[in-house]
């Protein structure tokens, strides 16, 4: 990211974004599967959805700022080698849901919740295939975190810049095969090689935004 300020600067001015009203589902479905529909549309109440939260870890390096993104390991599942964020769903020990997104985060990647500050979250998105309501939190570290993946959990962790991610050029649209051999047409993001879509993608469709409003601020 090419900062004319620090890392400590930048993350206040994204604290005080995320404060603010969210870009949402408008952003969000600039990279949604086209079959997709609105979560507002779906009846909530009715499909009872379980909750669960993602960890959006931000750090510096070499004045950059970069994310982290796992690769699922390949199973019998809907998101079976699927690009997400490090998380997973709510267990009945956890305190909230940014508990959630802690644990889970040093349950794959092996990242210590208490050298984790949250500082916000994203819009709840709804994923279908698997019933879950996600709720993305933003948090950061002061230095470049040291990786422990579980490999039941993580095929492969890959850290990103920020920048990369709002970048026209690994952006598209495919056809894409997944849980069962179904297909789907879908916008994606192409990072190292690798295919980032689905909720995943819309995540970071309205985390770039938000990132860009951020750099704004004064």
């Amino acid at each position: 990211m090419n900062f004319v300020f620090s890392f400590d600067q930048f993350i206040e001015q994204l604290r005080k974004r995320l404060q603010q009203t969210l870009p949402g589902e408008d952003r969000q479905f600039l990279m949604a599967p086209l079959h997709r529909e609105r979560m507002r549309d779906l009846p909530m109440q009715t499909l009872e959805p379980r909750k669960s939260a993602v960890l959006i870890l931000l750090f510096p390096h070499e004045n950059t700022v970069r994310t982290v993104l796992i690769e699922r390991p390949v199973y019998d599942g809907v998101h079976s080698g699927q690009m997400a964020f490090p998380g997973g769903k709510f267990e009945p020990e956890d305190v909230d849901l940014v508990n959630t997104a802690l644990r889970e985060t040093f349950e794959e990647i092996g990242v210590m919740s208490d050298e984790v500050t949250v500082i916000g979250r994203l819009t709840d998105l709804y994923i279908n295939p698997s019933n879950f309501l996600v709720s993305p939190y933003v948090g950061y570290m002061k230095r470049v975190p040291e990786f422990i993946p579980n490999p039941r959990e993580v095929n492969k962790v890959i850290t990103i810049d920020l920048d990369l991610l709002n970048d026209m050029s690994i952006r598209g649209t495919k056809t894409i095969a997944y849980s069962g051999g179904l297909k789907l047409k879908t916008p994606y993001y192409e990072v190292e090689g690798l295919t980032v879509w689905g909720a995943t993608a819309m995540i970071i469709s309205e985390l770039n935004a938000v990132v860009e409003e951020a750099k704004l601020i004064s």
